[in-house]
């Protein structure tokens, strides 16, 4: 009995000493170390609140900011261990900044999950000295004191970004600069702020290119190394920019925000996005492209390689593929800015248009012959390409384009009206060019129904201007990599190819086949004229009709009798 209570005594210190073990072990586990400069994975589990800790903090810094990335879920980051309105951020690009005091050398923040999931992500400290700009300073917009976030909202149509502005540095201690009493230059309104985007390789959606690419571009050094700089914006401009939504592209998009009187600066966090949705489970970012689309344009590639290498040829057939092309991309122009309906239906309705006005093209080519009313079509629809193209360069975001709607529409209208006026004098050579290049194109368009090309955006863009009245204001920038300079290797070969192949072939024919119906009126004048060809006693195709129903419904008359043959 006394051996029984002498373990039972002994037995229960030992199980307060563990439960205290495990207790500090969790402690451990639930502690992250960040060291400046140097990112740290971390994962989030359910229910877990990771405390994220930094010391040893040089007394030259005078404020930190903490960033944290994840892919698609959201993370809190949250001054407190409970996070609270005004204390914390919820995020997939979450940052805090935080103003040291005088003698402070540690600093601790918190990580956690807001959806009840396990978050994986990474993070950094970045440390600043009391010269550099405080990023999100006078915010006024957001909840936030001190806001050194981005934050981005995009559309099918475009991404914008807006931001708090900056405020001067202070050391520690110091009362902060109040940022709107004046606009002298001794104010935070001397401060600049350089927009920033950075691609991430085209169709690669993983978690590892995103955290290279945000490794990349995390600090100011790697950002004007790696990053593109698309603009600069004065303190007196709005904290925001639009781009271009490319869906299924990783773009990174950050802003420095620098002092020119004292040549300091420092950045804001990145932000991400791929304009689409990691949890839609219809037309997500795994899923992008609906079948519709891809059945469309694959039946539009295919047309497009035939009237690459074919169309002069069978000129019919090529009418009636630039009528239909003309007429379905303005009708789903028409019925997308009057109406609500859905994609696919919009898209069918264009497709059953757009074969209308194929066979009204080819119509009034059979029954009026005229060649150059056709070609002026033929020449619009090269116009229309080339226009597209030239937009589509760095020309396009020209700020004389994109802050004047006008100017825009009367250039791109001036070129696509200026292409068919070479087809009055040369028109066979023309239509074999607009045959070559525009059905090159409509090859680079199936393509990128299943693999993404950067040069859909030629005409995409176009369309998007169409359909939106804001785009204008939208930074149209694309990624051009590796698949992209692959895909103008093809339509070049394409093109060329089937340029120089019609013109071999079509070099001793007539420049354009005659009309059907004007040569059936020339046969049948010739026939009422010519009494010496036999084709004039020949009865008509509907006298040979009748002819022939009575000789199939006339009753037999006997002739008469019959004799065996003798032998």
């Amino acid at each position: 009995m006394e051996q029984r209570k002498m373990s039972r005594w002994i037995c229960c210190p030992l199980l307060l000493f563990l439960s205290l073990m495990c207790q500090v072990q969790a402690q451990v586990e639930n502690r992250v170390i960040f060291l400046p400069g140097t990112f740290q994975n971390v994962n989030v589990s359910q229910n877990e609140t990771v405390q994220a800790v930094v010391s040893r903090i040089p007394p030259e810094v005078a404020f930190i900011t903490l960033q944290f990335h994840t892919q698609h879920h959201n993370a809190t980051l949250s001054y407190t261990r409970m996070p609270g309105l005004g204390m914390s951020l919820t995020a997939v690009d979450s940052a805090l900044l935080t103003v040291l005091q005088p003698d402070q050398t540690s600093l601790s923040l918190f990580l956690s999950s807001p959806d009840g999931e396990t978050v994986a992500g990474t993070g950094v400290i970045l440390s600043y000295s009391s010269t550099d700009p405080v990023p999100g300073a006078c915010n006024t917009e957001f909840n936030l004191e001190l806001d050194p976030n981005i934050y981005i909202h995009y559309n099918i149509y475009e991404t914008t970004i807006s931001f708090a502005p900056a405020n001067l540095g202070r050391a520690r201690g110091q009362t902060a600069p109040p940022c709107d009493e004046s606009t002298g230059s001794g104010t935070r309104w001397r401060l600049q702020y350089d927009v920033y985007q950075y691609f991430l390789p085209e169709n690669d959606l993983s978690e590892r290119s995103l955290f290279s690419g945000i490794q990349a571009v995390a600090d100011i050094r790697g950002l004007m190394t790696s990053g593109r700089q698309v603009m600069t914006l004065l303190s007196t401009d709005k904290s925001m920019a639009a781009f271009n939504s490319i869906p299924g592209q990783g773009i990174i998009f950050s802003v420095v925000v620098r002092d020119p009187l004292l040549n300091t600066s420092a950045s804001y966090v990145p932000v991400h996005t791929y304009a689409c949705s990691f949890v839609s489970t219809l037309d997500g970012c795994q899923t992008l492209g609906k079948i519709s689309t891809k059945v469309f344009f694959t039946i539009t590639g295919l047309a497009g390689l035939f009237v690459c290498f074919f169309g002069h040829r069978f000129f019919k057939c090529e009418l009636f593929c630039m009528g239909f092309s003309f007429a379905a991309f303005f009708f789903f122009v028409l019925i997308t800015r009057t109406t609500e309906l859905d994609y696919d239906i919009r898209l069918a309705l264009s497709a059953v248009v757009g074969v209308v006005g194929g066979v009204l093209l080819v119509m009034s080519w059979w029954r009026f012959g005229s060649v150059m009313a056709c070609i002026v079509v033929v020449g619009l629809m090269l116009g229309f390409l080339m226009a597209s193209t030239v937009l589509f360069t760095p020309l396009g975001d020209l700020e004389v384009f994109r802050s004047s709607d006008v100017v825009f529409w009367v250039t791109f209208c001036s070129i696509m009206i200026t292409v068919p006026l070479f087809f009055v004098r040369w028109p066979r050579e023309g239509n074999i060019i607009t045959c070559g290049v525009v059905g090159a194109y409509a090859v680079i368009l199936a393509i990128n129904a299943y693999i993404y090309t950067s040069l859909s955006y030629i005409t995409l863009n176009i369309l998007k201007r169409f359909l939106n009245n804001n785009f204008s204001a939208a930074f149209t920038d694309v990624p051009f990599q590796t698949i992209d300079y692959a895909m103008i290797t093809v339509w070049v070969v394409l093109g060329v190819g089937g340029i120089i192949l019609q013109l071999s072939r079509e070099r001793s024919r007539p420049f354009f086949p005659p009309s059907p119906y004007l040569m059936w009126l020339q046969e049948r004048e010739r026939r009422k004229t010519n009494v010496l060809d036999p084709s004039h006693h020949f009865p008509s195709l509907p006298g040979r009709i009748m002819e022939r129903a009575r000789q199939l419904t006339k009753r037999r008359e006997p002739v008469g009798e019959q004799t065996p043959l003798l032998l």
